[in-house]
Order: structure tokens, then sequence, then C-alpha cells
């Protein structure tokens, strides 16, 4: 996918940052679209379709994290990436942000080389390997690669792209142990950077939809996907 054919909202209340990122983003040759708070963001979100949007936490109206959920909840939008800007602690950012359906953040003040590497590293699975587009069933549980969807017991359900793909690696290899620096590279990219909590927010997640009993931790080494 061409970077002129991939559309990135930027959504922040702040002029000068509204205009630092999207003068980055379109010297890189994306295309951008602007929103000055939550309201707005839904609303061009839905319009325009983006691959991506870099969203603020703290905005009047409507605030990052409850856009963020409305976006999710938008049909054709499940699998929009959605990244936060945020100026509060990493703790909240991580556990809030995750929960609402967020893909990462980017810490403020921006750096323009940090935001080039976070767009880049999630905008690399558009890059979608024909060979890996398939569906595989695994106990109860089914993975439509090509969808980003699973059914679990029945159920149907459409997981958030970070929480799909940590899932395509555990079941690849059921029983193996993955080492958290191989799922933080595979999932999350070496270009990324994360906290050491962000494995664990998406384990937690994945254990409330599909059991617990599926995902082993591996004190100090890493985790697991049980299948007997």
């Amino acid at each position: 996918m061409k970077k002129s054919d991939i559309t990135i909202l930027v959504v922040d209340d702040d002029p000068d940052i509204l205009e630092i990122l999207s003068y980055n983003l379109n010297a890189e040759g994306y295309k951008v679209v602007t929103a000055e708070n939550g309201v707005e963001a839904v609303k061009k979100a839905k319009k325009k379709k983006p691959h991506l949007v870099i969203l603020d936490v703290m905005m009047p109206e409507m605030d990052g994290i409850e856009a963020c959920e409305q976006i999710r909840e938008t049909k054709g939008l499940e699998n929009t990436l959605i990244t936060f800007l945020t100026a509060r602690g990493e703790d909240y950012s991580q556990v809030a942000g995750f929960d609402a359906g967020a893909d990462d953040y980017i810490t403020k003040p921006v750096k323009p080389k940090v935001l080039m590497s976070k767009v880049k590293a999630l905008l690399r699975r558009f890059k979608s390997d024909a060979s890996e587009s398939n569906i595989y069933e695994i106990g109860d549980i089914t993975i439509n690669r090509d969808e980003y969807k699973i059914t679990s017991k029945g159920t149907e359900m459409t997981l958030p792209r970070k929480e799909f793909e940590l899932l395509s690696l555990l079941t690849s290899e059921p029983n193996k142990v993955f080492k958290r620096d191989d799922i933080l590279n595979t999932v999350w990219g070496n270009e990324v950077v994360v906290g050491g909590r962000t494995i664990d927010v998406h384990i937690r997640k994945l254990r409330e939809k599909l059991g617990d009993d599926k995902f082993k931790t591996v004190k100090g080494v890493g985790y697991k996907f049980v299948h007997e």
C-alpha cells in the first residue's frame, strides 16, 4: 500500500500540535485529516474511514477514551488502528487506553522521529501476506485471519488488532512458551517503544474474553496458549 493511499486522522484540541503532526505526516506522503475534539473525530472517522487515528486523550466535549470506544463500535471501523497522544502517566495511558480498544500510545511532547517510527510500525500490518490469510481452529476457538474475527464456543467477536495478533502468535504453536521480548518484537515491532505492562494488559483482556485457563504465565519468561 502506497503512503498516498493511507489516510491518517489526527485529533487534538491544541492547534500547534495539530499543525506539527500534520506537517510531518504530510511530508512523509500520507493523507492527513484533522479534528479538534472527540465529537468531531468520531464524525470524521465515520466519513473518511482512516487507516490510523492519532487521538489526544484530554479534549473538550468528548475525551479520547470515549471517542476511541465509539470508533471501535462503528461498523467498518472495528480494525482501524488507534494510537493515543497523552501527557498523563504511563499506567493510566496503557490500562484505560487499551481497555478502550487502542493499539498503542505516544507520550507528549512528540518527537517527529518517534512519531514516524510509531506510524510506520503500526501501518506495517496493512501489508498483508496472502499466505497468512486463512481460517483455522484450535480447540473451541476459530480464528479468521482475513477478518480479524474469532469464534469462541459459538460466539463470534472482533478483537482489537493487537489482541488478535497476540492470540494468533500464541496459538500458532500451542503450549510453546513465547518469551516476552519475542512477543514484543513480533506483535509490536522493533521500532515501537512500549511499557513493561503492555503484554500483561493484553493477556488480561484475552483471558476475560476467552477464559483464564487458556493462557499460562511462565514467571520471568513469557506466556503460552494452553491446548491439550
